[in-house]
């Protein structure tokens, strides 16, 4: 048994003469810069959010600086959000001269923990990001509320999250802003890197535009600094193939997420999706102990697994500056040494999960 863990090449496989046509045309045309598509691409992510406006740029992470750069935060500035992420959620903060600090997890969404943003607000604070994690989007009524009462903007990170349901509207329309990625492994990936910010504030989305091309107003006329932060068009056109068969992958992840949950609700706790809330299920994971030996067993069997994430942000060397130690956050540690990623993607068949958790029986 060799089991794919995201299965980029069916992805590819399931629409090959399409997106072939796709990057054929842009090949064609030779318009690899700002094309076309980008525009015809931010359009259709428009509609399909429901946000006002999309812009695409060129990484998830570029889309997170884009993001607070639009809302002006500077050295000095405090934003508040979550250790158990990527650390692009808290690099891009550090790298424009701000501070991350860090909220603690719920222990069952495993998203930031509402309850515990307003006791870290000071004078400094600017900005609140909460990560919309594996899939399932964050408490965004109580922490839009908070916001609101301490006049600060929200940044939804839902680079895992599109597609999503919050109260029957999308992720990326819930804040502010908000930001995505297109990385090829997330739900909707396209062949390299790729990411977009969404916003209802005309004025944001204008200045995210000259943003992402060095701050330009006009040809070599510059207002603000920016950066090089476009969405080629070879991946605009790959997305374009993709998102018209998303809707469809989208519940075919579900499937297969209920076929995993419906499988393990006996032998451990299963993933928890709050009843008002919809994943697109960018990982299914789940809390083991001894986690390295389960690992190792089952690769050993065939089975690839991944750990999202190992160690929490407070904890990780780069932010050392920050003062943070083992203890401060207990339940983003609790949770990191025991989360495994098991393998997730729409063409997951039924008897290579069952065979997946009868392995993982064994070691439990």
């Amino acid at each position: 048994m060799n089991i794919d863990f995201a299965n980029l090449k069916l992805a590819y496989q399931a629409h090959e003469k399409a997106f072939e046509k796709a990057m054929q045309k842009v090949l064609s045309n030779a318009a690899y810069i700002m094309g076309p598509e980008i525009e015809e691409l931010e359009r259709k992510l428009s509609s399909f959010t429901g946000a006002e406006y999309a812009i695409s740029c060129s990484s998830g992470t570029d889309a997170l600086l884009l993001a607070m750069m639009a809302l002006d935060i500077q050295p000095g500035d405090e934003i508040i959000t979550t250790p158990f992420t990527f650390i692009a959620t808290a690099e891009t903060i550090a790298l424009l001269g701000a501070k991350p600090v860090f909220v603690d997890i719920n222990k069952d969404t495993y998203n930031i923990n509402p309850s515990q943003i307003e006791a870290k607000i000071s004078d400094k604070t600017k900005a609140i990001i909460p990560v919309s994690l594996y899939g399932q989007v964050s408490d965004m009524d109580e922490i839009n509320a908070i916001a609101k009462k301490h006049n600060l903007s929200v940044i939804e990170d839902a680079a895992q999250s599109f597609g999503a349901t919050y109260k029957g509207r999308k992720s990326c329309n819930l804040s502010t802003i908000a930001c995505t990625s297109f990385f090829p492994a997330k739900p909707l990936g396209c062949f390299g890197d790729g990411g977009a910010v969404f916003t209802n504030n005309k004025g944001l989305a204008k200045k995210i535009k000259s943003l992402r091309v060095h701050g330009q107003t006009k040809r070599y006329t510059h207002k603000y600094i920016g950066l090089g932060g476009r969405l080629d068009t070879l991946q605009a056109a790959v997305l374009l193939v993709k998102l018209k068969h998303y809707e469809e992958d989208v519940t075919m992840r579900q499937q297969v997420a209920k076929r995993y949950s419906d499988l393990l609700k006996d032998l451990l706790p299963i993933p928890y999706v709050k009843e008002h809330n919809t994943s697109v299920w960018a990982q299914y994971s789940v809390r083991v102990a001894s986690r390295d030996l389960v690992q190792q067993k089952l690769k050993e069997k065939g089975i690839p697994t991944a750990v999202h994430y190992p160690t929490p942000l407070h904890l990780q060397e780069c932010f050392e500056y920050l003062g943070y130690k083992m203890g401060d956050l207990p339940v983003s540690e609790e949770v990191s040494q025991e989360i495994i990623s098991l393998p997730m993607n729409p063409y997951l068949k039924q008897p290579d999960q069952k065979y997946m958790v009868e392995e993982l029986k064994k070691l439990l």
